[in-house]
């Protein structure tokens, strides 16, 4: 059984990428702090109290979810944003993309109890359409510790290129050992799942995952944060939530209303309020890379 690499919280962006393309997974060890931890739990163990158990295996019949987490914790904006994280994101799925996007937000809590979950892809939640490439940038934030009692993640060390229909065999699995304020960082085609909880207390963590820019998200951040709540993140967080072009001619819309109330065709950003130096379909810079992939 292959275990996982641990680097320190402040490795490079290089060495977190490779680590991530050969095994399809990596921890950072110890990348917030408790102080942190406590604070984020302030914010967000009220919503996670109020969230029932899931109705279905694979959900987890002893397992809660709960989403929205952008607008709900002032912690989570900052782990979703956090450039240990970001950083390699970008440069993992610059390959396929120009802008990567906010995909989904969830606290995860196992409870004393759950079995473990099916082993999985998680750019499955696109069926198997996207098999020739990589459609995502997964992390799972410790917010307690993980261990093999407690159902720290499953994970196949190096299976990314394994074929979808591969029968996973209990001595390729390992388990995302680490301490609570660490991160395990994995891509969405390396096989995983929830581990069982044999312990009396809940494992929690917090799944913060990106995509490629010009997929649809499996958590909707234009219901989850609407524009009315948009307007007041900052500029980085909105375009992460998709209030930006994903790539020239991608993402602008018309906005309803009288003849000449308004433009013809305005990006997303204009739904916050934004009127200044906005392009109708995408800046010189999106044309450029468009005309340029379209090239190759």
């Amino acid at each position: 059984m292959s275990k996982l690499k641990h680097l320190p919280a402040d490795a490079d962006v290089k060495s977190i990428v490779a680590a991530i393309e050969q095994d399809g997974a990596v921890i950072l060890d110890n990348v917030i702090s408790e102080e942190f931890i406590a604070a984020l739990r302030e914010e967000t163990d009220p919503y996670m109290d109020q969230t029932v158990n899931g109705e279905d295996p694979f959900a987890g019949f002893k397992t809660t979810r709960t989403g929205g987490l952008m607008v709900r914790s002032s912690k989570c904006r900052d782990l979703i944003e956090h450039e240990t994280v970001l950083n390699p994101c970008r440069e993992f799925l610059a390959p396929f993309c120009e802008r990567v996007q906010l995909h989904l937000t969830q606290i995860i809590r196992i409870r004393p109890g759950e079995t473990a979950q099916t082993i999985h892809r998680d750019k499955w939640a696109w069926g198997k359409h996207l098999s020739h490439l990589e459609p995502q940038f997964n992390t799972i934030w410790a917010i307690t510790d993980f261990t093999n009692e407690n159902g720290a993640t499953q994970v196949v060390p190096g299976s990314t290129k394994w074929p979808d229909d591969k029968e996973i065999k209990p001595e390729q699995i390992t388990q995302a050992e680490m301490k609570a304020g660490s991160v395990l960082i994995y891509s969405g085609s390396v096989f995983h799942g929830g581990g069982a909880n044999n312990s009396d207390k809940d494992r929690i963590g917090i799944n913060i995952t990106y995509a490629l820019g010009w997929l649809r998200q499996e958590e909707n951040q234009y219901l989850t944060c609407p524009p009315e709540l948009a307007k007041d993140l900052s500029r980085s967080l909105q375009e992460l939530a998709g209030y930006a072009m994903g790539q020239y001619a991608l993402g602008y819309f018309t906005p309803p209303g009288d003849p000449g109330e308004s433009p013809e065709t305005v990006p997303p950003q204009y739904a916050l309020g934004a009127r200044k130096e906005l392009s109708t379909m995408g800046n010189n810079g999106d044309l450029d890379a468009l005309e340029r992939a379209l090239k190759t």
